[in-house]
Order: structure tokens, then sequence, then C-alpha cells
């Protein structure tokens, strides 16, 4: 029972979700975040899972379908070296699309950008060991959470840093539990998803 509950969690808070979370707050959570008329955020808001969530999603299912890659989990270093390489690809088309309208927030391509130099050296590292995705994911989302917290005192941070915090939790349970990493890839994960989006999100906003 516990390990069906343990891969649910797992798949649910995915690491492809994470930036769904975070533009998930910056659009709605914290109005005064953006500049962005509230008639387009949801459109925005879509595109962004369009683009960093589901079509990669269905990429991966795609290559698992096709044999290329052994399993959705992915167990082995190299079982994720094409699906990170691709998904870094969907993230950095997504930032150079956002770049290139200048009548949107910059706040769009420069968050998107941070989240980049986490997933870009997410990627780097799974060429020769396995950090977690899920954990350097849960650990930006953390520290998205703080960074808002603190440059934004209109916004009620109580419940989502409690909510960040109980998902860095149950998730790093989970995938200790499954055997899915060692502590120290669990661990190494959640601090450079942190200090990458940390330093990133607080230099945006300067």
């Amino acid at each position: 029972m516990l390990r069906y509950l343990a891969l649910i969690v797992s798949v649910v808070f995915q690491p492809l979700l994470m930036p769904t979370l975070v533009f998930g707050l910056l659009l709605f959570a914290v109005p005064q975040a953006t500049s962005i008329p509230d008639e387009f955020k949801n459109r925005i808001f879509f595109l962004i899972v369009l683009s960093t969530l589901l079509i990669p999603m269905i990429t991966i299912i795609g290559l698992r379908l096709s044999g290329a890659v052994k399993s959705l989990h992915m167990p082995e270093v190299k079982d994720r070296r094409v699906p990170f390489f691709i998904t870094t690809l969907y993230f950095l088309v997504t930032t150079w699309f956002l770049y290139q309208k200048p009548d949107f927030d910059p706040l769009l391509w420069l968050g998107m950008a941070v989240i980049c130099v986490a997933v870009v050296t997410l990627t780097l590292v799974s060429f020769v060991w396995k950090m977690s995705a899920h954990m350097t994911g849960l650990g930006g989302l953390l520290s998205v959470v703080l960074v808002l917290g603190n440059k934004f005192p209109t916004f009620e941070v109580l419940y989502p840093l409690l909510g960040a915090l109980v998902l860095c939790g149950i998730v790093a349970s989970s995938r200790l539990y499954l055997q899915a990493h060692r502590p120290l890839e669990v661990y190494v994960g959640w601090v450079v998803g942190f200090l990458i989006c940390w330093i990133g999100f607080n230099w945006i906003w300067a």
C-alpha cells in the first residue's frame, strides 16, 4: 500500500509540474508581481503549461512506447539523458519565445530563464550522476515562495510555504522509500534547485 502511495506522489508531483506551480504563483497568487493584464493571464498560463508540462510529458511517453526509454521512472543514469535533453530544449524554446515578445512582462522570460538554468544544470549532472529531478524542482518551488514572501509584503506566504515544505518532505520520503535515489542524490538535488532559484528570482526583483 505504501509503495502505491509513494508511486502516486512521485507521478503527480513530477518535476515537469514545477514550472506550472511557479507561474501559477506568479500570475495568480501575487498579482503585483507582474504587469500582465488579468485578461491575458489565463492564456499565458496555458502556454506555459502546454510547453513545459503537457508537450514534454507526451514526448517522454512517446519515447517509452517506442522503446527509446526503458521505463518512465528512469532508474538508471543512461535512461535520463535523452528525456532530460529533450525537456531542456522545450524549456529553452519556451524561454526564447517569451523573450521574443516585447509586449510581455520581462518577468515571464526571466523566470523561465532561471528555471532553465536549473534544468540545464540537472541535465548536465544527469550525464554522470543521478541527482533527484523531483527535489531539484521542489527546492526551486520552495525558494520562489520564500522570495515572493520577502519581496511582496501583501503576499500571504504562510499556507504556500507550509504546502511547499510538506511537498518537499512527502516527495523526498517517497523517492527514498521507492529506492529511486540515495539520500545524497535527494539532498543535493534539493539544494541545487533551491540555490539557483533563490539567487535567480532575487536577482529578478533586485
